[in-house]
């Protein structure tokens, strides 16, 4: 399962609907996310619209840095809506099995 995958799963096992909004872009070869930094758009009653950005763990401070490069973040968050970068990894002890874990960064406004 990608990260896309398990961030779908999970979202929906938290009562969203989630719809994945970043396209492939044939003619550029490249993956295209909405606005520049969303990948899921999620939505659930009686809450503020969620834009996720999804990687590996390992590219969480990648995907904030190139959130705040984009200057359209800083208006989606004005909305009201939230934004967060979800990062998957498989961890856990030595020798054990190893399960994936999520980590969650909410984005806000200006630069951390």
């Amino acid at each position: 399962m990608s990260p896309t995958q398990r961030t779908l799963a999970e979202l929906r096992k938290q009562g969203y609907t989630a719809y994945v909004v970043e396209k492939w872009n044939s003619h550029a070869e490249i993956r295209q996310d909405l606005f520049g930094f969303i990948d899921i758009l999620a939505m659930k009653p009686c809450e503020p619209l969620l834009a996720v950005q999804t990687t590996s763990t390992g590219n969480i401070a990648s995907r904030i840095n190139k959130i705040h490069d984009t200057a359209l973040s800083q208006d989606w968050i004005s909305t009201g809506a939230r934004l967060e970068v979800w990062g998957w990894a498989k961890r856990g002890a030595r020798g054990k099995r190893k399960v994936w874990t999520l980590t969650v960064k909410v984005i806000a406004m200006g630069r951390p």
